[in-house]
């Protein structure tokens, strides 16, 4: 692709979502929320692949699904009660429409079922958007959306913690366990977000930093499945040491950043008056704890047969930038004794 249209669609996608986050009226919160699925559709069908080409189109018919939900309730809402301001939601049968049309978007369960056959036709570049950027604008409109229902929140999180730990379990394929983690992580952010909003942004940027580390690790491997992920020693051995860090930050185990977001949604969790809904979801994290042990034991365990003397093309360095990934990486594993001033940051 040119490099020129390359960077007119990323303008794109940062002005659709710089759009949404401030706008406080639904017709331009819904005008943003297109220009940013507008913008990213040609990166996703740039390969020419049939998978790439179907992944955008379940991409486009799904985004186009939830564009149409949204702006139906938000007329809906102005006819019902003359408001368009999205603050000032009132009527409860719109504000749960709009809370099921951003459910959709981002891919949360029960309406998830298009995030991991999307994510699996794209490539790790593509899917990296996709599962970081995009999930900004959804998430900039949930957090100034009256609350519909505690109780419809509260099944959509977990719901989707649950989903997302149990379709990771059979998975061989690496961009579909990262779809099935996304999913879990958007899952553990709505249980918290009705609570305390400044917890959901920080399980949000830290979702952000390791996702973009897992991606980045990935792409520098050139790996898509599990059996890749053996041969990563030969390629990058000290990435190699650190990213079974990453995947256990993921699953949120102390002491790695992971577990940060998850502890101070616990314990809001229990202070809201809600511990069986805090063990729910401590449970669930176990389903997802089990995928990333998977990923660690292929990375570090397990050795794939090598009977060449000669050194081969794949042992070759790579030569990708990977300014990004050194920046992300040690963030994902190594911020868990800063969350004082995090948390204090955060509730500034």
């Amino acid at each position: 692709m040119n490099p020129y249209i390359t960077a007119l669609l990323f303008f794109g996608l940062i002005l659709g979502t710089s759009i949404t986050a401030s706008s406080s009226h639904w017709l331009l919160a819904w005008m943003g929320l297109e220009i940013n699925t507008l913008a990213i559709i040609p990166l996703m069908a740039q390969n020419h692949h049939p998978r790439a080409i179907e992944a955008t189109t379940k991409y486009f018919l799904t985004q186009a699904t939830a564009a149409a939900t949204l702006l139906f309730a938000s007329v809906t809402n102005a006819w019902l009660t003359g408001q368009w301001d999205i603050s000032l939601m009132t009527h409860p049968i719109p504000t749960a429409m709009i809370t099921l049309a951003l459910a959709l978007k981002l891919g949360l369960a029960p309406l998830h079922t298009w995030l991991p056959e999307v994510l699996q036709g794209l490539t790790l570049t593509t899917g990296l958007v996709l599962s970081t950027w995009q999930k900004l604008a959804p998430f900039a409109l949930l957090l100034q959306l009256p609350c519909p229902s505690q109780e419809l929140l509260i099944i959509l999180g977990l719901t989707s913690t649950l989903v997302g730990g149990w379709g990771g379990l059979n998975q061989t394929q690496l961009r579909k366990i990262l779809a099935y983690s996304s999913i879990a992580h958007l899952g553990w952010m709505l249980l918290i977000i009705q609570f305390a909003p400044s917890l959901t942004l920080l399980a949000l940027m830290t979702y952000l930093v390791m996702t973009t580390a897992t991606f980045l690790t990935l792409k520098n491997n050139k790996a898509t499945n599990i059996n890749a992920l053996a041969t990563s020693w030969a390629k990058a051995p000290l990435l190699t040491a650190t990213t079974p860090l990453l995947l256990l930050s993921l699953g949120g185990l102390p002491p790695m950043t992971g577990f940060l977001p998850k502890w101070l949604i616990l314990q809001e969790l229990t202070k809201q008056q809600l511990p069986a809904t805090a063990v729910l979801a401590a449970l669930t994290a176990l389903l997802s704890l089990y995928f990333y042990l998977r990923l660690c034991y292929a990375m570090t365990l397990t050795m794939p047969p090598n009977n060449l003397a000669a050194t081969s093309l794949w042992r070759l360095p790579s030569l990708q930038p990977s300014l990004l990934l050194a920046a992300s990486a040690p963030a994902a594993i190594l911020l868990l004794p800063l969350s004082p001033a995090i948390t204090a940051l955060m509730n500034l």
